[in-house]
């Protein structure tokens, strides 16, 4: 089975975290890409020979994209490519640019998954993220989806964010469960070269690094209190909704990306399109990127999951067991509350997560 991704390169403004490849776009400029797009996915057809049982539209905000182009796209890939009876459309929204039209639309296409960009429910923090919207919006969308039969729907909460206090985080938490969404991602605050909040970083008040570790822990332990059960480092679902278009990236599955910044991985080749709108109206192909879903691969994504690095799993991909070295190293970090070790599989604790970097590169080295 294969996914598709599709990135949309728009929004209204410019989030002052934001590092995505995303800019404001009229109408005309919409259409072109449009039409770019069904010219790619023509493209691409031959370069996928299973089932497609995931699509996404990510962004920038594809909300802002509109629900009739989202729709067109919709058409055309259930009309072109083996598409499964079951499969998981997720579409991104911004709740400023959700409305009766966007949501008929993409009922009407089949969408059946919302990914929200929430950020906080406390709306002094939404504002200093640069998003327009408040908390009533946020139910007033999600009432929306769910008239029209959209019940999947997952909201992004962002931890050590400026202002945020457990006491805040508490009251978000308390939202996410009070809307009984299905499904969260909860990522930590990273300062990236060229955005607003890099600019005037010496200027934000932010948690400093023990307690922005406090959140993430304290997150965990609250949602999970409420039914989100954490099944990667920052994602957290009730049981039977997590989302089957992410686990793709993480399991080493298939995936063919459309747009600019978009990434690819078909028939063990890694591939991706420029940051360049311009280039990706005219047609240029993607890149080469290398081969991929190597070992090495293979392991540092696994352990990015609550399931780890099982050797079950291991074995029916690379044809032998995992290498015992790599047990004896998670031996040592288990002592340290940082892995589980099991005769047959290594996972991250909650602890590991938070230097899972440092934690992974060891043991995949």
């Amino acid at each position: 089975m294969t996914g598709i991704y599709i990135h949309i390169p728009f929004c209204k403004s410019k989030c002052p975290y934001c590092d995505f490849y995303s800019f404001k776009a009229d109408e005309q400029t919409k259409d072109s890409y449009l039409k770019a797009v069904l010219s790619c996915l023509e493209g691409c057809r031959d370069k996928i020979s299973s089932s497609v049982d995931t699509v996404y539209f990510g962004g920038g905000t594809p909300s802002y994209f509109g629900g009739e182009r989202i729709k067109e796209v919709l058409s055309y890939i259930k009309n072109n490519y083996s598409i499964t009876p079951d499969a998981e459309i997720t579409v991104e929204c911004n709740p400023s640019s959700v409305d009766e039209d966007l949501v008929r639309n993409l009922s009407q296409a089949g969408a059946n998954r919302i990914s929200m960009g929430m950020q906080s429910a406390v709306d002094k923090e939404r504002l200093n993220l640069g998003r327009l919207s408040g908390r009533e919006k946020i139910s007033e969308c999600i009432r929306l989806f769910r008239s029209f039969g959209i019940d999947n729907i997952s909201l992004d909460l962002m931890l050590g964010i400026p202002y945020q206090t457990k006491g805040s985080l508490s009251e978000s938490i308390d939202f996410v469960s009070s809307m009984n969404v299905s499904h969260v991602s909860a990522y930590m605050l990273k300062i990236e070269e060229g955005t607003e909040f890099h600019r005037l970083q010496d200027e934000l008040t932010l948690p400093d690094e023990d307690e922005v570790c406090e959140l993430y822990l304290y997150a965990v332990e609250e949602l999970e209190k409420r039914g989100y059960m954490q099944y990667e480092i920052s994602n957290f679902s009730k049981k039977g909704f997590e989302s089957r278009h992410n686990l793709k990236y993480w399991h080493c599955e298939e995936y063919l990306g459309i747009g600019p910044s978009a990434h690819s991985f078909l028939g063990g080749k890694r591939f991706y399109f420029e940051r360049d709108f311009d280039s990706f109206i005219k047609g240029v192909p993607p890149l080469p990127d290398g081969n991929g879903g190597d070992e090495e691969e293979y392991v540092m994504l696994a352990l990015r999951l609550n399931e780890g690095l099982q050797n079950e799993k291991y074995k029916q991909r690379f044809g032998r067991n995992i290498d015992e070295a790599l047990f004896k190293k998670a031996r040592a970090l288990e002592k340290e509350g940082l892995v589980r070790v099991t005769t047959d599989t290594v996972s991250l604790t909650v602890k590991g997560f938070l230097v899972s970097n440092s934690v992974i590169s060891y043991l995949s080295d």
